[in-house]
């Protein structure tokens, strides 16, 4: 049975799943129709963060164009330049059980690719979510619908994977930036 959460809500995942080790990360989004003559290509991402909230190395911010962590327990399963159709736009995978100990959360992230020159922006933007999936059954354990809470963001960091008291749980965090990619990259300790 799924579970719904709102903005801000926290959900143990391990403890109430024993043996779960893999996860599917199923992000999705939709356009609304405009009339900017442009095409909207989202991407998902994931930043792996130390205890201080930054990525450690580039090969911890994984996307398009890294798509796994340096040991492969984070990985993209590649990118959707339309986001058309039905169900996840983009996945990435996790072994919950082979992510480096010095890494205490992974951050989900959906950003806009050019959305400054491409004049997009979430405000034009519907439908997005993201879901956790036990890779092993396919069974949908979580989901986090976002709702419309955006206008001029170019970036949101969706939700994350945490540890806590040795088991990984999930925090709903749902929050815009108005500065794209760059915004993350500097948060995160990547600029």
């Amino acid at each position: 049975m799924t579970i719904s959460l709102s903005k801000g809500q926290k959900i143990d995942l391990t403890k109430t799943n024993p043996g779960l080790t893999k996860v599917l990360v199923g992000l999705g989004w939709d356009t609304n129709k405009y009339d900017g003559g442009k095409s909207f290509d989202l991407d998902a991402s994931a930043f792996c963060l130390n205890a201080g909230g930054k990525a450690p190395t580039e090969k911890d911010f994984v996307f398009y164009n890294n798509l796994k962590n340096a040991n492969g327990s984070v990985a993209h399963t590649g990118d959707n330049l339309t986001g058309e159709g039905d169900g996840d736009d983009e996945q990435l995978k996790v072994n919950l059980a082979e992510v480096p100990a010095d890494i205490e959360k992974v951050s989900f992230c959906i950003t806009i690719h050019e959305a400054l020159e491409r004049s997009q922006n979430f405000g034009q933007v519907s439908n997005a979510f993201v879901r956790i999936v036990n890779e092993d059954s396919g069974e949908e354990l979580i989901r986090y619908d976002l709702g419309e809470d955006f206008s001029v963001e170019t970036a949101i960091v969706v939700g994350e994977l945490y540890r806590h008291g040795g088991e990984w749980k999930f925090n709903a965090v749902g929050a815009g930036y108005r500065d794209g990619l760059t915004g993350l990259c500097k948060d995160f300790g990547l600029m």
